[in-house]
């Protein structure tokens, strides 16, 4: 049986949650020899470290310490050093396969685009996602990297819509389910054990969780004192834990907000949590409101209540079936929708078909091919 070399590529905290369940699907095929390099854009313990620990993700074989960084300086970055990698396999008569990536972070283009022009070909975990908002950096990532990608393995129907209308061929293009939802099965009754409530005062489906983290969310200080006033005023009805992003709260102490959350008494602010305690704290929450696109997934697996601090999502199952609202730029759709919440008359949503805990499998069958 001939040998498969997979270089499997992660970057940032929302990769891992997407490698960790295909790196194990692959354990069982021994014609697969799977390599992981760690890009480094995610640089703090809180942020990267902790997740290998927790997801049970073997040591990278390879570690470009790529840091921060403006986009395009990351990414050239990350271009230069991995295609170094693939060169210097290629020099110790260790041909790459394939390249596997998965999300929409600049790791996923960068290492799809250094692929590419070697001739290497890319398969790409999550394609097809699209919100049609180029303004949003992942969305430039995604389409460049479902355009240099022969495999494209899909998480949604949306997602098949878009490649095909962007004329991808179908036999090109799989529908597997949400390869994050498999971590989630996976871990949820670890998280639901720990004492993490325990530890912050809360109980069971009384309280929300905040996640903040878009520079069009965090960067107009306008804009995101209307958002902390809304969440100041529901948390006296309800208490909010917000584990907050260094970025976000470098830009809440810039622009002078920090006093707005201090003077709420209600709002606990927490520093990065790893995987296991921030699904603890979301699996049992009232409700969650974000910008992140991944907790608009598992909101609507763990039937939680979701407000979207997003105009648009590339992930619409998950507003048409799932549990997440998209309240966009809009304070007082917010407010309107915390008060359904609170008041018992919010939507229901469902898990989406294929999100079952098994997407790695189907992708590791077919990658093992």
């Amino acid at each position: 049986m001939k040998n498969i070399n997979l270089i499997c590529v992660v970057g940032a905290r929302p990769n891992f949650m997407k490698m960790a369940p295909l790196l194990r699907a692959l354990q069982p095929y021994p014609q697969v020899n799977a390599k992981l390099v760690h890009t480094g854009q995610h640089y703090d313990d809180r942020l990267s470290d902790v997740f290998f620990q927790e997801l049970g993700i073997k040591e990278p074989d390879v570690h470009l310490d790529v840091g921060s960084g403006k986009h395009g300086a990351q990414t050239a970055r990350i271009l230069e050093r991995f295609e170094e990698v693939l060169e210097r396999a290629r020099g110790n008569g260790e041909p790459c396969g394939r390249v596997v990536v998965v999300g929409d972070v600049n790791s996923t283009m960068a290492a799809a685009l250094a692929a590419a022009k070697l001739e290497i070909p890319v398969a790409h975990v999550e394609a097809g996602l699209r919100s049609f908002d180029r303004s949003m950096p992942e969305e430039i990532n995604r389409i460049v990297t479902d355009s240099l990608s022969d495999m494209l393995f899909v998480s949604e129907p949306s997602g098949v819509e878009n490649l095909l209308r962007e004329g991808r061929r179908e036999e090109n293009i799989h529908l597997v389910g949400n390869i994050m939802i498999d971590t989630l099965v996976r871990l949820l009754p670890n998280a639901k054990n720990r004492d993490t409530l325990a530890r912050h005062g809360l109980k069971p489906g009384c309280y929300g969780v905040v996640t903040l983290h878009r520079p069009s969310n965090v960067d107009k200080p306008e804009k995101l004192a209307l958002v902390l006033e809304v969440l100041a005023e529901t948390s006296r009805r309800m208490p909010l834990v917000f584990p907050i992003h260094p970025r976000t709260r470098g830009r809440i102490e810039q622009f002078g907000l920090l006093q707005l959350l201090d003077a709420a008494k209600g709002i606990a602010l927490l520093p990065p949590l790893g995987y296991l305690d921030f699904l603890a704290l979301t699996s049992q929450a009232r409700v969650i409101v974000t910008d992140s696109g991944g907790l608009q997934e598992e909101s609507t697996m763990l039937g939680v209540p979701c407000l979207t601090l997003r105009p648009n999502t590339e992930r619409p199952i998950t507003v048409r079936e799932g549990t997440s609202t998209l309240v966009g730029e809009d304070p007082a759709m917010l407010r309107n929708c915390l008060n359904s919440i609170l008041d018992g008359s919010y939507k229901r949503g469902s898990p989406p078909p294929l999100w079952d805990g098994r997407a790695a499998e189907r992708i590791a069958a077919i990658l093992s091919r």
